[in-house]
């Protein structure tokens, strides 16, 4: 993918993200306690931090491991040179990701938007020119009443040694107690909530519930032969064996 196009299309996925009434002008003052209970969800190696603005396009802050790390001054780090090294063969990944991220958190509650960190994997070029693989994880710290995204963490941390090979992947992790869903498949996600009808989520519902076919027939007003054929696609279309592994599959991968 073409750096003009990758820079292009993420600033209006970020801006989407942030188009809200609630203009703020000026920089929103993190206590570092906050960074410190954030940054325990993230520690696994060798670590840096930024806060993303997103209506801005422009980190708000960046931590001093960040230099370390990369090899620039933090002055010379932009979004845009962030995306200006990424691998040319990740770049489209990392848009896509950025793109399905966005959904799937503008679809949350304002409330809990706050309770899931997104995880992704690209390389990156240093500034000596060599590229080393970073797990890129970030979580909103700044939003809106309209759940519009105004500021994130993100969090850098080289795992070169732990992920040599593959492709990018990326899972959305829920804190205090919300499900997780890992390795999205991201050239899907955009149809991933179509994937059901709303009938079908309505049999899905009380077929959780244990109710039968016969009882959902009388529910939903009608036949029973129809109440089974939805069920037999919901099979197809979950690749679930049972209605118990449908119900099971459904629930962890937030179909319901």
């Amino acid at each position: 993918m073409k750096l003009e196009l990758l820079s292009t299309e993420a600033t209006r996925i970020w801006k989407r993200a942030s188009d809200s009434e609630e203009r703020a002008t000026e920089l929103l003052q993190l206590e570092i306690d906050l960074y410190k209970k954030l940054l325990i969800f993230f520690q696994i190696g060798e670590s840096c931090h930024f806060v993303f603005n997103f209506q801005e396009v422009r980190f708000d802050f960046i931590s001093d491991e960040a230099t370390a790390m990369l090899g620039y001054a933090k002055d010379e780090l932009t979004p845009e040179l962030i995306m200006e090294n990424i691998h040319p063969d990740d770049r489209a990944s990392f848009l896509n990701c950025q793109d399905a991220s966005v959904n799937f958190v503008l679809g949350l509650s304002p409330v809990k938007q706050m309770k899931y960190k997104v995880r992704l994997d690209y390389r990156i070029k240093k500034k000596s020119g060599e590229y080393i693989r970073i797990m890129h994880q970030s979580v909103i710290i700044h939003n809106d009443n309209d759940g519009k995204i105004l500021r994130n963490l993100v969090v850098f941390t080289d795992i070169s040694e732990l992920k040599k090979n593959g492709k990018p992947v990326m899972s959305y992790i829920g804190m205090d107690g919300e499900p997780s869903y890992l390795n999205v498949d991201v050239q899907s996600s955009r149809e991933e909530s179509d994937l059901l009808s709303k009938r079908e989520k309505e049999i899905l519902y009380l077929l959780a519930e244990g109710k039968p076919s016969k009882e959902i027939a009388e529910l939903l007003h009608i036949s029973k032969h129809t109440v089974d054929s939805h069920r037999k696609n919901l099979l197809r279309k979950t690749g679930a064996a049972s209605s118990i592994e449908l119900i099971n599959k459904t629930i962890h991968e937030g179909l319901l």
